[in-house]
């Protein structure tokens, strides 16, 4: 007849590690529900220079000196611009790519993307660390009542 092993303290030691870690997962979760709501409803300065960063237009495909100078200054007349038929092509095809760029990018709040982003991983955090931690916490807990 053979006798089946156990290994009590092995067996202890699994149960409190996943329930740390299951532990550790609820709270990084909610810290970082937290940290959201925080800069959302109070601290919403926080943001200002995702914002600012996220309007920032596309460069266009072509050397900005042989298009010309920033707007709001002339060429000087000494200076002239040849564009080939295949770049001026290239640059009406940026104008149309760019207004639609601009269309979309009006239509989209990064930070409330973001948000979305980070939301979905804390809840992820909080789905999986809870169940672990509660089913690890139980086994402890009913093993100690039995002792």
């Amino acid at each position: 007849m053979e006798t089946k092993t156990h290994y009590p303290l092995i067996r202890t030691i699994y149960l409190y590690i996943f329930a740390l870690l299951g532990l550790v997962l609820l709270i990084v979760g909610s810290v970082r529900f937290l940290d959201m709501a925080l800069r959302a409803f109070v601290f919403t300065a926080a943001e200002k220079e995702e914002r600012l960063w996220s309007k920032q237009p596309p460069f266009p495909p072509i050397e900005i000196a042989k298009i010309g100078r920033v707007e709001g200054e002339k060429l000087s007349p000494k200076e002239e611009v040849n564009l080939s038929n295949e770049e001026k092509a290239i640059i009406d095809n940026w104008i149309i790519q760019y207004n639609n760029w601009r269309e979309e990018r009006a239509k989209i709040d990064p930070v409330t993307s973001r948000r979305h982003r980070e939301a979905s991983l804390n809840l992820a955090f909080i789905l999986i660390g809870l169940p672990l931690y509660l089913y690890h916490w139980s086994i402890i807990r009913r093993e100690t009542k039995k002792q």
